[in-house]
């Protein structure tokens, strides 16, 4: 199992270091919530700056760029990475596309799908000719310098986790436990993929994650730095699938050797990739988790 983590700063500068220190300190991927900078312009500048980090995004909200625009940039992007790009995609939420910007958020299953039917041959350079409900595209891309990225998507539900077998290349999971994998994503999202003729498709997996000695104190802050997730429909229902009440429920809190144990249980059910959001109740308990992790990493 490999481990990614978020370049968390508030800077362009201080997630460029964030970058280079993630790939000094050995974690196989560095992903970037997108929020603030923009992140393919981020990564596309890291690339420059690092040399075998994989770099990607944890995800871009599809509804901001038309397919070919997002093509575009990423096929960019990845060629500046020397292919180590993945575009990780996802709709956001409708408290954000329709509230705060205006768009319309009712179909969006087939948003997904025609989306990515529009971008994934593009991204081949293949030429489009597509005729939908939601997108009318015909449009070609030649960029001879450019390879394709791989595509994940924030697919959680079960007809998002099919769209997603279909079309992309694995899903991108946040506060999604080890019940709800199982129950839910591997059979969805596998057996899409499988019925395509497609490979077993990358799930990563991501929760907050905490070495401490106080595993109720950090339940605690987790439940409430997250709180908001308990607001957003489609994060309750994978939550509450994931037999927990708040996200400090899916959490992965405790001593090292239980740390270790449950990172080796979500690598077992299954999952390819932990995308790791390290907490604690201060910077020394952050980095005492992350240095465990990334010493760690070798063996998952």
């Amino acid at each position: 199992m490999r481990i990614l983590s978020p370049p968390l700063a508030a800077t362009m500068a201080g997630k460029l270091d964030a970058i280079r220190q993630l790939e000094a300190d050995g974690f196989d991927g560095a992903y970037l919530p997108s929020v603030g900078h923009d992140a393919m312009t981020v990564l596309a500048l890291a690339a420059g700056e690092t040399s075998t980090i994989e770099l990607g995004t944890y995800v871009i909200p599809t509804y901001t760029r038309h397919p070919v625009a997002m093509a575009q940039q990423a096929l960019a992007t990845n060629a500046a990475a020397g292919g180590r790009f993945t575009l990780g995609l996802g709709l956001s939420h409708e408290v954000v596309i329709r509230d705060s910007w205006g768009l319309d958020f009712s179909k969006v299953v087939r948003h997904m799908r025609e989306y990515l039917e529009v971008l994934q041959p593009l991204m081949r350079g293949e030429q489009v000719d597509f005729e939908g409900e939601e997108f009318r595209v015909h449009s070609k891309l030649e960029l001879p310098d450019c390879e394709a990225p791989s595509v994940i998507v924030a697919a959680l539900g079960p007809q998002m986790l099919r769209v997603t077998g279909r079309l992309a290349d694995g899903t991108a999971l946040w506060l999604a436990g080890p019940k709800w994998i199982e129950d839910v994503v591997i059979p969805e999202m596998g057996g899409a993929a499988r019925d395509a003729g497609k490979p077993e498709p990358r799930i990563i997996a991501g929760v907050p994650i905490s070495i401490t000695s106080d595993p109720d104190g950090a339940r605690e802050r987790i439940g409430r730095a997250y709180a908001m997730y308990n607001t957003l429909p489609s994060y309750q229902r994978v939550i509450q699938g994931s037999g927990a009440d708040d996200p400090a429920g899916v959490s992965i809190v405790g001593s090292e050797e239980e740390v270790e144990l449950e990172l080796r249980r979500w690598r077992d059910i299954g999952v390819t990739d932990f995308y790791a959001a390290f907490e604690g109740a201060n910077a020394e308990e952050r980095q005492r988790t992350r240095e465990f992790v990334a010493a760690l990493a070798p063996s998952l």
